[in-house]
């Protein structure tokens, strides 16, 4: 799929990995919808990438919020053919903690409630307008990227929530893209390494050097144009469907 003139929604597109699939999809000549949170940055980002971008505000947990998402950026720009989801929190703690308690089940499903549901969420949602779409010469109605992480595999300690999430969302993949290869709709998803996250970024410069140097090649922490830029591959490239893609200069990660 060409991304010159299609209508994209980013999840997360306030920040981070967000943030830079926005700005990449729009300097490709692409519409793009910011779907983030009222407090996110979302609409400051919308208003930076000028006219081929607007700011829509959801939670993605909440099917009426992102349905009504959906129907204003088709209002907007007249369609949507893809949809990329970058909304996701961490968290972490221990199954049971240093005093023997067992970890609080709050975090728990509210991580499963936003990684997992959440994107699931945006995918029906999403490939429920995407049929609407005439196919292009390749059959092509839509592309849903998702994104998970390296910790879907390799989750470390004080990770279970997250990685069960993520995991989650890796398990999902195949199964989806399946389910909409009649329609012309591909599915991806991708898992990052370590990456200049806002989450990351807060760390003390020492901290992320360290990090970056536990990356095998090229060692230091992955940008989020990098991510921007696999992204943009996925959309483009018709044989990428039903795959999780691994974005972490081949590291994997230790227990701790």
């Amino acid at each position: 799929m060409e991304i010159h003139g299609i209508v994209a929604v980013v999840t997360g597109g306030g920040s981070g990995l967000g943030e830079a699939t926005a700005r990449s999809l729009v300097a490709k000549g692409a519409k793009v919808a910011v779907l983030d949170l009222g407090s996110s940055k979302g609409a400051i980002v919308a208003q930076d990438l000028g006219p081929n971008a607007l700011f829509v505000e959801a939670d993605v947990t909440n099917d009426e919020q992102v349905a009504a998402a959906i129907r204003r950026t088709v209002e907007a720009f007249g369609a949507l053919h893809v949809a990329v989801n970058c909304a996701g929190i961490a968290t972490a703690g221990r199954t049971i903690d240093k005093d023997g308690q067992p970890l609080d089940m709050t975090p728990f499903r509210r991580t499963i409630e936003v990684n997992l549901i959440g994107t699931f969420n945006v995918i029906r949602l999403a490939a429920a307008q995407m049929v609407k779409n005439l196919p292009n010469a390749d059959g092509e109605r839509g592309v849903v990227i998702n994104t998970a992480s390296v910790a879907a595999f390799e989750g470390q300690i004080g990770q279970a929530a997250y990685a069960a999430s993520k995991g989650g969302v890796v398990g999902m993949t195949l199964p989806i893209a399946r389910d909409l290869a009649r329609d012309g709709i591909r599915c991806c998803t991708i898992a990052p390494g370590i990456f200049e996250t806002p989450m990351l970024m807060g760390l003390p410069e020492s901290a992320r050097k360290a990090l970056g140097a536990s990356v095998p090649f090229p060692q230091r922490l992955g940008r989020p144009a990098e991510y921007a830029a696999l992204v943009c591959h996925i959309i483009e490239n018709p044989m990428l469907n039903g795959e999780t893609i691994r974005l972490d200069g081949a590291i994997r990660m230790a227990p701790r």
